[in-house]
């Protein structure tokens, strides 16, 4: 990838305005006149005046100070970088239709127009190796573009292929683990909840007592409101991963590792909302994710109630993925047809609010409803 000037934002450059660090803009140039201070001939007073502002106009205002060519000239010699100027499509006048059908990016036009990340190329290493700041970066990325295929995220095939995953894979492979936990779960409640061996030494353990009759009806009325408890669960789970971890926007380090880090989580799913194979999370994404969760789950209570517990947020989690996928895509029933709307304001209308995808109850509750 060849180098690139490097891109700020307005915001970024209006940060340097003491003597310290002190940027001025022209012409759409970014400029760190810091060392020049001491050195101008109408005092350093004059340039932090307009410190993280636009000098353009002030520099060709005779009246106010006149300034020879070689001021210009000068000047050049403290340029840092650019203004980045990319378009915004994100709005809050945004209105949801049922039948809202995006058009489809010009790909040329947008890279020569944003500069920010060429769709006819592998996304990662554009990311990785970023010219753009912290800012420009969340400024762009919350802008959608839409293609009818899947852009490449990598090059190599080997490391492509797991970045994308259609719909289907999800419940087949999470419900049948969500069964054979609550299968465990019912036979402990029924034998001990410390009755059978760990999985990794017989995981057919619960399948055999299963099948020979072992789990007492009464163990459903244990099981089932553990399960319940999951579902409630996961509900919150999914609220707290999309609002502080896939948006940690304000908290994130101005860095291209952490850029990328947020690129790959949750960032191309704003870059590219219709992407039909980037809706669902990647097997081992959520297996990553929900580690840390499941641990928890046995550390605060016992083998019987944590096997169910985890089993109702797994088919919950099944729900919110496939629910995602229909968001985007899907004729829908009119209680989904309202989320379908809910949840694409949150993509085009305002992405600091609406972070519910099954149900807007968590956002009632932490007042980041988004009026739609």
């Amino acid at each position: 990838m060849s180098k690139r000037i490097r891109i700020f934002t307005e915001e970024d450059v209006a940060k340097h305005a003491s003597s310290s660090s002190c940027w001025v803009t022209r012409n759409g140039k970014v400029y760190d006149v810091t060392k020049f201070l001491p050195d101008h001939p109408g005092g350093e007073d004059y340039i932090l005046n307009y410190g993280g502002k636009d000098v353009g106009a002030i520099m060709k205002d005779s009246a106010e100070h006149d300034h020879s060519d070689s001021a210009y000239d000068m000047l050049d010699e403290f340029v840092i970088g650019r203004v980045g100027v990319g378009e915004t499509l994100v709005s809050d006048d945004w209105e949801a239709t049922d039948d809202f059908e995006p058009d489809e990016t010009d790909l040329t036009a947008d890279y020569e127009k944003n500069q920010f990340l060429d769709l006819r190329r592998p996304l990662f290493m554009q990311v990785w190796e970023a010219n753009f700041t912290k800012s420009y970066y969340l400024q762009q990325v919350h802008q959608p573009r839409h293609l009818v295929d899947s852009p490449r995220l990598f090059g190599p095939w080997y490391l492509e292929i797991f970045t994308r995953t259609t719909w289907y894979v999800v419940p087949s492979l999470w419900l049948p683990i969500a069964g054979y936990l609550f299968v465990r779960s019912l036979v402990q409640f029924s034998i001990g909840s410390y009755s059978l061996p760990p999985f990794t030494v017989d995981p057919a353990a619960p399948l055999r007592a299963a099948l020979a009759g072992n789990i007492a009806p009464a163990a459903f009325a244990y099981a089932l409101p553990c399960f319940l408890f999951g579902n409630l669960v996961w509900t919150i789970l999914e609220y707290i991963f999309h609002r502080f971890l896939f948006h940690i926007d304000a908290l994130l380090p101005d860095h291209p590792a952490a850029l990328t880090l947020h690129f790959l989580m949750h960032g191309i799913h704003h870059y590219l909302p219709m992407d039909r194979l980037r809706l669902v999370m990647p097997p081992m994404m959520f297996a990553f994710l929900s580690f840390p969760m499941t641990r928890l789950a046995h550390l605060l209570f016992p083998p019987s109630m944590a096997n169910s517990i985890i089993a109702g947020a797994y088919v919950f989690y099944v729900l919110y993925d496939c629910m995602h996928y229909a968001l985007h895509h899907t004729r829908l029933p009119a209680y989904v047809r309202d989320m379908k709307k809910y949840h694409l304001a949150h993509h085009y209308k305002n992405f600091d609010l609406g972070f519910g995808v099954t149900s807007k109850i968590w956002d009632y509750v932490f007042n980041t409803v988004l009026p739609v």
